[in-house]
């Protein structure tokens, strides 16, 4: 009973935070930090500098006193000159009371031996003069004794004390050095040329596993098959197979390439070496491809293994491309390397190079050949269903609404990246505190997506009646025509409330498209340009507001004529490099009346869809004019108002209508063969008519 007693008590113990950072209960010593040790000599010194070396001495006083008091008195025992420079007095052991409030309110007290009392002379003839008619006709004439003292201490301390600091110095920053380039250790400077790729194996294991992963089914698929390559390697060899080399994950920022890495690392019972390309640059030359064979060299000891390199494109940027005099550079060196290493070591040796980038376009090309990175993994922003799977990983830890819809928050995400998700839910948790709710609920995850997408809101922001008069009319303008045209992006919401740097704006909910045609480009160009042409219009008068929306128009003019061959007369023809390899030069893939061709052809489509924006806000006067009071009144207004004023979109009920009928299985054959036309591939479109 009282071992049970003593081992509830043992379990239940109360832990007390502990002065080295972690819990008292837990019995883990303090790891220990050689400031520690620095601090600890610097207090013993202090404390034998005041309270040992410097407890006794003698008083500083002068001849004039020692003259007219001490000699004159008869007080004197004896005078100690020191080295010819420094003359001790010695006090009568009897006449010490006397002089007892010199010594008293000082740090440094005499001892009672002596001496008591010390003055500097001039020199040793002038001094002994002075004492002899200082003392003519006494009976106690006191004859000066002279000695000769050194200071071993001080004179060691001068002559060695600088070398030794010095090399302290010099050994401090060498240890610095290695720590931060190659790791501490008994190498010191020379140990900054060996790999600083963190290993995670039995001992240090990762959490993160595939279940953690959500959507990016193709890409977990293809990296589970490397786990697989590693975990079973005679499955795949026994036929003649190869196991691949390397494996480079190519996508957008914040889609989860170094999560499905870690996820490799968490999942794979095998030694996983993880490092960013930036590690390998150093500022000593060399240390690069160093590291490069240090890091090979623990992969090949350790085989089967991982080796992941994070943003590759710091070392991996093609060749000669750099505006540096010179291909000689650190950079460049460690590439080379990294080429032969990669291409060095047998096929089955076990080795598995990971690598992640999101600029696959800079890559050199010989790191993207067969036999270094033998696969691309793509992994792309998440489409519907998976944005729904995203969301219902990073909403585990939020309390939130019982009536909350998972599909609703994916749909009001498009083109957000799994980054973008987990922030989307992490700030309506703030919001919602903020807001002292009990749980997280639909409008705070609106007012999160608003937040991220447009920044915050600035109601106090100064704005003028006219100015503001001129922002409604003109977000009315873009809410018009959105919603008159049929493939403008739909609408959710319009607001005047300034929100980041915009004084206005509009929320649209863009389909999940996989091509775009020229209908629907020019249908968003005229959608934008409705602003400027409500302000021409309501006003007589343009300002800059339409800044913004001239620039993306622009773009996207260029674009359709130059890149996407949209342009009759300028043709089937593009001039853009999707690859990025081309060499870098001074002149265009066209000749000057080209050029002059493709300006004409972007300045009439925009025209043409400005003179098209015209048109429809006259013809919908009444209802802009509205839209602009109402928005004007509320500041805030949705998709409902718009369908008050102008009635429902045709279109919308058409789109809804085929997904009914496609979820049914029952589609019409014109509703086929409509999915047929918007279909990427040729092929499968005949076979659904055809059907």
């Amino acid at each position: 009973m009282a071992e049970k007693d003593k081992k509830e008590n043992k379990d239940n113990q109360p832990k007390f935070n502990s002065p080295f950072g972690g819990l008292g209960g837990n019995n883990k010593k303090p790891k220990f930090n050689p400031y520690w040790f620095y601090g600890l000599i610097a207090v013993v010194f202090i404390i034998a500098n005041f309270f040992f070396s410097t407890s006794y001495g003698p008083v500083e006083t002068n001849w004039s006193k020692v003259k007219t008091t001490m000699l004159a008195n008869h007080d004197i025992k004896k005078i100690v000159v020191i080295n010819d420079e420094r003359a001790e007095i010695y006090l009568k052991s009897d006449r010490l009371d006397k002089y007892e409030q010199e010594f008293s309110g000082r740090f440094t007290k005499p001892s009672p031996e002596g001496p008591h009392f010390y003055f500097t002379i001039g020199s040793v003839e002038t001094f002994e003069r002075n004492l002899a008619d200082a003392q003519k006709g006494s009976t106690q004439e006191i004859l000066p004794e002279y000695k000769k003292e050194r200071n071993w201490a001080g004179e060691i301390l001068w002559t060695i004390g600088p070398f030794v600091l010095i090399i302290l110095l010099w050994w401090w920053i060498f240890r610095r050095m290695s720590k931060g380039a190659g790791g501490g250790g008994a190498a010191g400077i020379f140990n900054v040329g060996k790999s600083q790729a963190k290993i995670f194996d039995k001992d240090s294991k990762v959490s993160t596993s595939f279940k953690d992963v959500a959507g990016l089914a193709e890409a977990k698929q293809e990296v589970e098959e490397i786990v697989e390559f590693l975990r079973s390697p005679d499955k795949y060899t026994k036929l003649g197979g190869k196991i691949p080399k390397g494996a480079l994950l190519v996508g957008p920022p914040g889609t989860g390439k170094t999560l499905l890495a870690k996820a490799v690392a968490g999942e794979a019972n095998v030694p996983f070496f993880s490092m960013s390309g930036s590690d390998f640059v150093e500022m000593f030359v060399g240390v690069g491809a160093s590291r490069v064979r240090d890091l090979f060299k623990q992969a090949k000891e350790k085989a089967p293994c991982i080796v992941f390199i994070d943003e590759i494109d710091a070392i991996g940027r093609a060749r000669g491309k750099n505006p540096n005099i010179g291909s000689n550079d650190e950079r460049e060196n460690t590439l080379n390397q990294l080429l032969t290493e990669m291409d060095g070591f047998d096929t089955n040796s076990g080795v598995i190079i990971l690598a992640a980038t999101n600029r696959p376009d800079i890559l050199d090309r010989a790191l993207m050949r067969a036999g270094r990175f033998d696969r691309q993994i793509h992994v792309e922003l998440p489409d519907l269903n998976e944005r729904k799977e995203i969301f219902q990983v990073h909403l585990k830890p939020i309390k939130i609404d019982k009536n909350m819809n998972v599909d609703f928050l994916a749909k009001q995400t498009p083109g957000f990246s799994g980054a973008d998700i987990a922030n989307v839910c992490n700030e309506a948790a703030l919001i919602a505190a903020r807001k002292n709710r009990e749980s997280v609920g639909k409008q705070d995850f609106l007012d999160a997506v608003d937040r991220i997408i447009g920044g915050l809101e600035k109601k106090n922001k100064i704005i003028s009646s006219e100015e503001k008069k001129t922002i409604a009319y003109h977000e009315a303008g873009h809410a018009t025509i959105s919603w008159l045209l049929e493939y403008a992006h739909p609408l959710i919401k319009v607001t005047i409330v300034p929100r980041g740097k915009a004084l206005g704006a509009a929320w649209y909910l863009p389909e999940e498209r996989s091509i775009t045609t020229k209908e629907q480009l020019l249908d968003e160009m005229c959608s934008a340009l409705g602003g400027r042409a409500a302000e021409e219009l309501t006003f007589g008068r343009i300002s800059s507001g339409a800044q913004n929306d001239l620039e993306k128009i622009t773009k996207q003019a260029y674009a359709m004529v130059s890149i996407l061959g949209m342009s009759k007369r300028v043709g089937n023809v593009s001039y853009y490099d999707s690859t990025g390899q081309s060499d870098y030069n001074f002149t265009k893939p066209y000749s000057e009346k080209t050029a002059e061709l493709i300006d004409e052809e972007a300045n009439l489509l925009i025209n043409t869809q400005y003179k098209r924006a015209l048109k429809i806000l006259k013809e919908n006067a009444e209802g802009h004019k509205k839209l602009a009071k109402l928005l004007l009144r509320k500041e805030v207004i949705f998709s409902e108002n718009l369908e008050e004023i102008f009635g429902p979109r045709p279109w919308d009920e058409k789109k809804k209508e085929m997904e009914a009928s496609e979820e049914n299985g029952n589609g019409s054959k014109e509703g086929l063969e409509i999915k047929a036309k918007e279909d990427k591939g040729n092929d499968s479109g005949k076979d659904v008519k055809s059907a």
